[in-house]
């Protein structure tokens, strides 16, 4: 069972993480000939369209060495470390591309290779150093005139911005990259950024953007960008329902890709074929798309296609009866997942700080000038009457004020986004990283004061017919209307979060098995009655339990989760719209 959230995990496109390798080349290929300058011309405008044909140019290229002219040799070094990043080895790319901008003495190759290492140190985690990037990248981008430089800069800062849930910002720059090179390479991948944009934040409506997109990717010969569009297309397919549809388009450009040979693209396909023939009931071929999409993908260790993979294969061994194996994958998951949101929330975190750091640098440089007037002012006030002088100051003072009240503002703004990185943005309850977060350190204090401890997982039934039926806006309103009859009977020292799409998470300290169960009966009575309400009327909603106990289960929280998580299926194999315990260790072993 995949919630929405999962599901749009799995096919968000992963691969476009290398998006600033894959930007700036030409359209078509110019005729293969004995010139260097022209043989590097050619290898950097195949790199993505034909990619075996760069690498036999890459190796004549480094056969003929010799014969380059040192601006040509450090092109062609530009050229090595993208292909050793295209590979996924972003730790030894990373050195190769700083040693070009340190020796290189053109401007515009300089910059190219600067958008290129902001795509390393996103890679690497550096998520504050590739913001920072970008940000005097773009500064930059008035005195580039370079076509292909600048469509790259705004290629790389129209991914960033998505990565990091700012899909406004996004699109902007995709949109200002469509309009500045509207045909050829520079319009199929721009067409492929506002996709992302609108998918991420479900603004995804029709199929008519991404036909769009693919259309052009396919007359660009951008193959790679083409089945990166085919991804969301997927996905959306898979989301409302549509699994044999997904399966049709992703089989039909399945080898395809595997000629294309990018890791993470082939990952996300393995990854989103698993979820569709799961969906479909075809437990085989979903097991053996899972364990390719675990095995593929770029060296990173969260990646989103490894996650849902992990996921899948743990519901598949337990749907099997496979204890052991569901155990390692639940287990994997748990860290994949801490893993993978962890840095999602980094991301979006970089990005306030590094803009925030961009205001106050700002603000500091306006007061230093400011300073510098009301030296000046001083001076020549010291030959005005002293009344008039004291004036002036007065009103400088005022203004000296007015900035420190700006930077106590800006200061307040980075505490209150610190804050958001922890909450869900619909439900206003802890996000699914805080929760595992806080549980942890709630579940460490119990076990030193051994002091029991309960977990309940809550589940909607039936949310996925909500959505189709009445929309996501009045499933929203029933997903908020679902957290306020929880919080109602929370105490101050439970911790609840919503763990994605129609799931949520109770921890309950200090509570036992039989209390934690009388107090899931009574959210359960409270779910139930709070469905009737002016906002989604006609919309009956229930949601189904599943307790588990540190007496039973210990207190390691993917335990807990594990044990409470097979408590929720036994309640929806049961009819749904009750509660059911773990109540011994070898309940987990009940599995169907």
């Amino acid at each position: 069972m995949f919630s929405s959230g999962s599901q749009r995990r799995a096919c968000h496109a992963g691969w476009i993480l290398l998006v600033v390798m894959l930007m700036g080349t030409a359209v078509a290929a110019v005729p293969i000939i004995g010139d260097p300058a022209q043989l590097l011309k050619q290898a950097d405008s195949v790199k993505t369209s034909d990619h075996p044909e760069f690498v036999q140019l890459m190796k004549r290229l480094g056969a003929e060495v010799t014969t380059l002219s040192p601006q040509q040799r450090m092109r062609l070094r530009y050229l090595q470390a993208w292909e050793v990043s295209y590979q996924g080895d972003y730790e030894a790319a990373t050195p190769l591309l700083n040693a070009v901008i340190a020796e290189s003495t053109d401007a515009t190759l300089r910059f190219r290779v600067g958008t290129t290492l902001v795509n390393m140190l996103s890679n690497g985690s550096h998520y504050e150093e590739a913001f920072a990037q970008i940000s005097q990248l773009l500064d930059q981008l008035p005195q580039i005139t370079e076509k292909d430089a600048r469509i790259q800069a705004l290629g790389v800062a129209a991914t960033l911005y998505n990565d990091a849930g700012q899909y406004d910002l996004g699109l902007t720059y995709a949109n200002q990259m469509l309009r500045e090179n509207p045909g050829g390479d520079g319009g199929c991948k721009a067409r492929v950024f506002q996709v992302q944009s609108l998918y991420e934040s479900g603004k995804f409506a029709s199929d008519e953007q991404s036909r769009e997109a693919i259309d052009a990717c396919s007359k660009a010969s951008e193959f790679l960008y083409a089945n990166g569009a085919r991804l969301y297309v997927a996905g959306f397919d898979v989301q409302h329902g549509q699994s044999a549809e997904a399966i049709k388009l992703l089989q039909k450009h399945y080898a395809e890709v595997l000629h294309i040979g990018y890791p993470e693209l082939v990952s996300q396909f393995d990854s989103l074929l698993a979820q569709a023939y799961w969906n479909e009931g075809e437990l085989t071929l979903a097991q053996q798309y899972a364990l390719a999409a675990v095995d593929g993908g770029l060296k990173h260790e969260f990646t989103k296609s490894r996650t849902s993979a992990y996921e899948l294969l743990y519901l598949i061994s337990k749907k099997q009866g496979d204890v052991d194996a569901a155990l390692t994958y639940h287990e994997k998951y748990m860290a994949a997942d801490k893993g993978y949101l962890n840095e999602v929330s980094a991301k979006a975190l970089a990005f306030q700080t590094v803009k925030q750091q961009v205001l106050a640098k700002k603000l500091q440089i306006d007061t230093l000038n400011k300073q510098n007037q009301i030296l000046t002012l001083q001076q020549k006030l010291a030959k005005k009457a002293t009344e008039t002088s004291r004036l002036y100051i007065v009103l400088l003072v005022l203004l000296l004020a007015s900035i420190a009240l700006w930077t106590y503002k800006i200061k307040r703004s980075q505490l209150r986004f610190m804050k958001l990185a922890r909450r869900d943005g619909l439900t206003g309850i802890y996000n699914r990283q805080h929760f595992v977060n806080e549980a942890e350190l709630q579940l460490h204090y119990c076990r030193k004061s051994s002091r029991e401890a309960c977990l309940v997982l809550i589940d909607l039934d039936h949310f996925k017919v909500i959505n189709d039926t009445h929309g996501h806006a009045v499933g929203d309103r029933v997903l908020r209307r679902a957290v306020e009859a929880c919080k109602a009977h929370l105490r101050s020292t439970d911790i609840f979060g919503r763990l994605g799409g129609e799931e949520f998470g109770i921890l309950l300290p200090e509570c036992s098995l039989d209390q934690a169960i009388a107090r899931a009966e009574q959210i359960r009575v409270a779910i139930a009655t709070a469905a009737a309400g002016e906002d989604a009327p006609g919309v009956p909603i229930s949601a189904s339990f599943g307790v588990s106990s540190s007496v039973h289960s210990g207190y390691e929280l993917r335990d807990l989760l594990m044990h409470a998580d097979e408590a929720l299926y036994r309640a929806k194999r049961e009819g749904r719209n009750r509660v059911s315990a773990n109540d011994s260790p070898e309940a987990f072993l009940k599995m169907a």
